[in-house]
């Protein structure tokens, strides 16, 4: 059993000029032979979205790509949609709303082959939506009084291709350290990782490297001495922590899951 590689895109990634993230998606996936799938659940307009990757990928060199439009559970369960994934060699799943694809996919028998395929081998890449939902636990939305200040975040059930880990998107130009910090916060034995736009982490076994325009941040709360969260009396929620690690990583950096721990240029 060899497990395929996870490119997992902080969204907004450039698709025509200088495109960096895709290309690299496209090596992967003419590595194998098949058709590529792009599952469109998380968008609500699919045949837009889901034409323009097609579009991208034929300019990158794939000629033979298929979208995968499953906007229900028995969808999720139809025989032709299943033989249709059998036979892709890669996966990428487009943007949109991370709930969507919980809600018609987790659970149901494309779930489960599309973990089996991943677990022999085929790549699967996602951006925005579909970089969330690559963890077990992903975060849907945070309640906020301000840019700084959150409330409450919300959670939900991921594909569990990435069991300890918990991705956030749009990472610096959303301004989501709050949230993923929060996050964290009350669940310190996942490691959170921040994704900038245009920029994405490409893992493969228990190493990710950095590709793109920005950075990555991980928040590491393993290893944390103090944890407390105070309800004010409007209901809001204020963190006191200690010695949780942060690390930011740049495009050419890897990063080693197993050790938690920076890989220098080089190593």
């Amino acid at each position: 059993m060899s497990y395929g590689p996870l490119l997992i895109i902080g969204g907004a990634e450039e698709k025509y000029q200088g495109v960096t993230i895709l290309r690299k998606f496209t090596e992967l996936s003419l590595k194998r032979e098949g058709k590529v799938g792009i599952l469109t659940t998380a968008t609500k307009i699919p045949e837009e979205v889901g034409g323009e990757y097609k579009k991208v990928f034929r300019n990158l060199g794939i000629t033979d790509s298929i979208t995968i439009d499953v906007d229900s559970r028995e969808k999720a369960e139809n025989e032709q949609i299943l033989k249709d994934v059998e036979g892709i060699s890669s996966l990428f799943i487009t943007g949109g709303d991370q709930s969507r694809l919980t809600q018609m996919i987790s659970g149901t028998k494309l779930h489960g082959l599309l973990f089996e395929k991943w677990k022999n081998g085929m790549p699967i890449g996602g951006t925005s939506a579909g970089a969330s939902i690559m963890g077990k636990h992903m975060i849907v939305s945070a309640l906020t009084k301000d840019s700084d200040e959150i409330l409450q975040v919300e959670m939900d059930i991921g594909f569990g291709f990435m069991r300890d880990m918990l991705i956030d998107q749009h990472f610096s130009q959303r301004s989501r350290f709050d949230r993923l910090l929060g996050a964290i916060a009350g669940n310190p034995d996942l490691m959170g990782i921040g994704i900038d736009e245009n920029t994405a982490i490409l893992v493969e076994g228990d190493l990710f490297e950095v590709i793109g325009e920005h950075q990555v941040l991980i928040l590491d709360g393993k290893d944390n001495s103090f944890v407390e969260v105070t309800t004010n009396e409007d209901g809001s929620e204020e963190l006191t922590l200690s010695n949780f690690k942060l690390h930011t990583l740049t495009h050419g950096y890897r990063f080693d899951l197993k050790n938690r721990k920076l890989l220098f240029k080089g190593e």
